[in-house]
């Protein structure tokens, strides 16, 4: 369980989510290129049943930028987005006003 003070080392910055291609190891995930404010991260999703990557492109989206690189069926993911799910429905967080990739989420 994480303490206060753990919780208070997570990283969020905002992302805008730059490229969408499907993962070519593995039928559920995206590898995205994701802008987090002059800085580009590759991530890896596994949101394939839940959007589209048109429907991805273009979004701004919430990002844990401070995880260490993993590599998910053969590639580095380096960070992760945030999403919300019940059952059969996944929603990806995202902010509701047009704020620049890379600004920090209090």
């Amino acid at each position: 369980m994480l303490s206060f003070e753990d919780f208070k080392k997570i990283e969020l910055r905002i992302g805008r989510v730059v490229s969408v291609e499907d993962h070519p190891n593995a039928d559920k995930l995206y590898v995205m290129k994701v802008d987090l404010g002059g800085e580009e991260r590759q991530l890896v999703a596994g949101l394939k049943k839940y959007y589209t990557a048109e429907q991805l492109q273009g979004r701004l989206i919430v990002v844990v930028a401070n995880l260490a690189p993993a590599v998910l069926r053969g590639v580095e993911s380096q960070g992760m987005l945030l999403a919300a799910g019940e059952g059969d429905t996944v929603s990806v967080l995202q902010p509701d006003a047009d704020i620049a990739p890379g600004a920090k989420v209090l």
